[in-house]
């Protein structure tokens, strides 16, 4: 496996790094620098270091299952976990893409190799790793975000044949690095980065135990519902009601202070027996309304076939992250804010695995329509095919960094 291989852009005059003419066009034609200047703050741990960059906080999220495989495998000690996006908790902002702070940052970490999620590439950075001959592996490549360097081919060329591997999501993605100079022998489609796991802890004996309960009642869970979406979503499930009188409806409100009023609402305001998780009471066969608090979110999903992401209609977008109901088997509908959880959402749109409801008055219709079970097995299934996809790209990395360390590669 190849190691380094770039133009080397630097020269040294009086110990200070000097920019190829290509470098100084490429900065020049993007203007000033992104990053920060913070990355070196802290000693460099003993032992194998690994450098991973991402461009947002989703995809320094999705690093976490990596790093577990990382440490499994015996391929990194430490982390050094930098995010393009600043304040992301755990992180550190990558150098600004100028000569003298990719130095200083790569003198003071010395990674062994540097894994970059995603895109948004820094030529500057990337040269510099290239120059000390540091493993560099692209994946999860979406867009190589590179602006003012797609009128540079030369100089893009050599910043990816500083690059061992370069793993996509999609032949889209493929055609747009392969545009700006990526070598089709580098290049593979290997899928997203697996994301961190989303199931959440379920206490079995209480899950058995409102199962044997419930019996075979149709069961629907609205989650993290907002004020201002909480009659829309009692309306819908009595008009739901119609056509399923036995339904129940777990209602958690995205704010405990709402459940005092709701316990007088629900039944005095719309007519619905309810019950109240925290006042011990169990849902028996007149319950029609449940409230809980967002304490127990993975039983109350595991209850339920389909599930209402609350603040996605008349919010700032869901709560909780949509692929919580995936990873438990349940149909998610939504509203038209995705909010925080924007690509999750577009991603489960595209592949059918969620069903998007862009007015209120058509949630108890929707809510009724998909009581039949094919057609909730339909989303769920394709929801969990989504929320868990991931594992090639993982493992290619894996098997990359174990090649690099044989016969010479990765210092160990």
């Amino acid at each position: 496996m190849r190691r380094g291989g770039a133009a080397r852009p630097f020269g040294l005059v009086k110990g200070c790094p000097v920019l190829s003419p290509g470098l100084r066009l490429y900065r020049f034609l993007r203007g000033a620098a992104p990053g920060g200047t913070q990355s070196i703050a802290g000693e460099r741990p003993a032992g194998r270091l690994a450098w991973l960059h991402a461009p947002d906080a989703a995809a320094a999220s999705a690093f976490t299952p990596l790093m577990a495989r990382l440490r499994d495998e015996g391929l990194a000690d430490h982390f050094l976990l930098t995010c393009a996006e600043p304040g992301v908790a755990g992180t550190l902002e990558p150098p600004a893409d100028e000569p003298a702070l990719a130095a200083a940052f790569l003198d003071h970490w010395r990674p062994d190799f540097c894994i970059w999620a995603k895109g948004g590439l820094r030529p500057v950075l990337l040269y510099a790793a290239a120059a000390r001959s540091l493993p560099v592996i692209l994946t999860g490549g979406e867009d190589p975000g590179l602006g003012a360097g797609r009128i540079v081919p030369r100089l893009m060329r050599g910043l990816f044949a500083g690059m061992s591997h370069i793993l996509v999501t999609d032949q889209t993605a493929a055609r747009a690095f392969l545009r700006v100079g990526a070598p089709p022998a580098r290049l593979e489609v290997a899928g997203r980065m697996e994301e961190a796991s989303h199931s959440l802890q379920v206490p079995e004996a209480e899950r058995e135990a409102l199962s044997r309960i419930l019996g075979t009642r149709p069961v629907w869970l609205a989650v993290g519902v907002p004020e201002e979406e909480e009659d829309l979503v009692i309306r819908a499930h009595l008009k739901a009601l119609h056509g399923a009188h036995r339904l129940l409806l777990i209602l958690v409100p995205a704010s405990a202070a709402r459940i005092p009023t709701l316990l007088r609402e629900l039944p005095g305001r719309y007519g619905l027996e309810t019950g109240y998780r925290a006042a011990d009471e169990d849902p028996d066969e007149e319950t029609q309304v449940y409230l809980a608090e967002d304490d127990e979110p993975g039983l109350w999903y595991r209850l339920a076939t389909q599930v209402w992401a609350g603040g996605s209609l008349k919010g700032e977008g869901p709560m909780r992250h949509p692929f919580e109901a995936a990873a438990a088997g349940s149909a998610l509908l939504h509203g038209p804010r995705f909010g925080a959880f924007q690509t999750a959402l577009e991603r489960l749109q595209a592949a059918g695995g969620s069903r998007l409801v862009t007015r209120g008055e058509d949630l108890g219709d929707v809510v009724g329509d998909m009581l039949a079970p094919d057609r909730c097995a339909r989303l769920s299934q394709a929801a969990w095919a989504v929320s868990s996809e991931g594992g090639e790209a993982t493992d290619r990395v894996i098997e990359a960094l174990h090649a690099l360390r044989a016969p010479k590669g990765l210092r160990s």
